[in-house]
């Protein structure tokens, strides 16, 4: 596998579009960052570490609406990957949908969304945009 961070947003793209509850991923350290980052700001119902097996793997409930079915995801879409890297500085940092949705930024003080990594006025590698 060659982009593993894309691997991890299609599989939670493609059980949204099944209507799946639950999405089994295999894990990493920064497929677990992710996740709880998605966890905090509300885009997933929960999630659970399972250390079995060499790579052990990532359990996610997903949000859906009770009345209309719709998910708290609407969009997953990867920026910076294997083949061009992108990178932001603090000035810089992207804005989705004017605020609304978030970017999740690997910097040298971990993996964080794009608001966390303004207020400490540090820059790092756009991974996704979620909305």
């Amino acid at each position: 596998m060659t982009d593993p961070i894309a691997d991890y947003l299609t599989r939670l793209r493609n059980a949204i579009m099944a209507h799946h509850r639950v999405v089994d991923i295999p894990a990493s350290n920064l497929k677990k960052e992710i996740t709880k980052i998605l966890f905090e700001k509300g885009y997933i119902l929960n999630y659970k570490f399972i250390e079995e097996g060499p790579q052990g793997s990532i359990k996610v409930a997903l949000k859906y609406d009770p009345v209309t079915k719709a998910n708290a995801i609407t969009s997953l879409k990867r920026v910076s990957t294997p083949g061009l890297r992108r990178y932001t500085g603090y000035k810089d940092m992207p804005r989705v949908i004017n605020g609304l949705g978030i970017a999740i930024i690997s910097t040298s003080k971990g993996v964080m969304t794009n608001k966390e990594a303004t207020d400490l006025r540090i820059g790092g590698e756009v991974l996704c945009y979620i909305y």
